[in-house]
């Protein structure tokens, strides 16, 4: 007799979904090792030319910048999200807290494009932050913001930043505070107390917030293909410039998989690297 008569039936989505991305993921890997005929949508038989293409200067001078924008994200989120979380797990009074949390959360109730479209308007020539500036006489020209790297990062930090915050805020309330007030009570100021027992601590959601930023960074398309504006390449833009614009789908294919396992072999070092810190944190 079955104990558990609603088990299979909450599994039973999640299995579906896990086959259905199986059954995806292999229809792409087989796509792969195909060869690719112009002018025909059906692939040729197999081979590994795909992969060797890879090794071009090009493709590899796209795969670093993807890594170092994804890089780069991830850290500048941890440095805006982690004073919002603190606050916001710290804070007593129950408007701010409460301010907080919207303004940490809003971000997931908008779709990616509607999202990038706004930051179209903060960035672009005429948008808000340059028209701010010509109307204070700081500058004379407008500055480019669109079509860089810093207009990409900058709008993937705020797609990033609410799941970085409810990391933080997971890891931060988790802590005792006994712990600070015995470094207090030890001759420790606010400072040094922070430097020493709750960062230390909450380094299991700063290496979660972190992998996640990565990880979410290196499959976002939207936003670098809008922001981006084709001028700044990451390796989601150019599989929909090879699949969509060429229909070289295999390649796409390929580049697709060696993103999927460059993204594994990343967050695999960065965890090597950062199990003393883990080590750290666990209580």
């Amino acid at each position: 007799m079955n104990k558990r008569p609603f088990l299979a039936l909450f599994v039973a989505p999640a299995t579906l979904a896990a086959i259905a991305s199986a059954a995806a993921l292999a229809a792409i890997l087989q796509y792969a090792f195909r060869a690719y005929v112009p002018g025909s949508l059906n692939p040729g038989g197999l081979t590994l030319d795909n992969f060797f293409a890879l090794l071009r200067p090009l493709y590899a001078q796209v795969f670093i910048q993807t890594v170092w924008i994804c890089l780069l994200t991830a850290l500048i989120t941890l440095v805006v999200a982690y004073p919002l979380a603190y606050a916001l797990v710290r804070t007593r009074n129950v408007a701010l807290k409460s301010f907080l949390l919207i303004t940490a959360v809003t971000p997931l109730f908008l779709g990616e494009v509607v999202r990038t479209y706004s930051w179209i308007i903060v960035l672009g020539n005429t948008g808000f932050i340059n028209s701010v500036l010509k109307g204070l006489g700081l500058i004379d020209r407008p500055i480019q913001m669109m079509f860089t790297t810093f207009g990409v990062v900058t709008a993937l930090v705020h797609v990033t930043l609410p799941v970085m915050v409810i990391m933080l805020s997971a890891a931060l309330s988790h802590i005792d505070r006994d712990y600070e007030k015995a470094a207090t009570s030890l001759g420790a100021g606010p400072v040094k107390a922070f430097l020493t027992v709750t960062l230390p601590l909450s380094m299991p959601g700063v290496v979660a917030g972190v992998s996640t930023a990565f990880a979410w960074t290196f499959s976002a398309f939207a936003t670098p293909q809008m922001i981006g504006g084709g001028k700044v390449s990451m390796i989601s833009t150019l599989v929909y410039q090879l699949g969509f614009a060429s229909f070289n789908f295999p390649f796409a294919a390929a580049l697709s998989v060696t993103g999927l396992a460059l993204t594994f072999a990343v967050l695999a070092m960065a965890k090597q690297a950062i199990k003393p810190l883990e080590k750290i944190g666990a209580h």
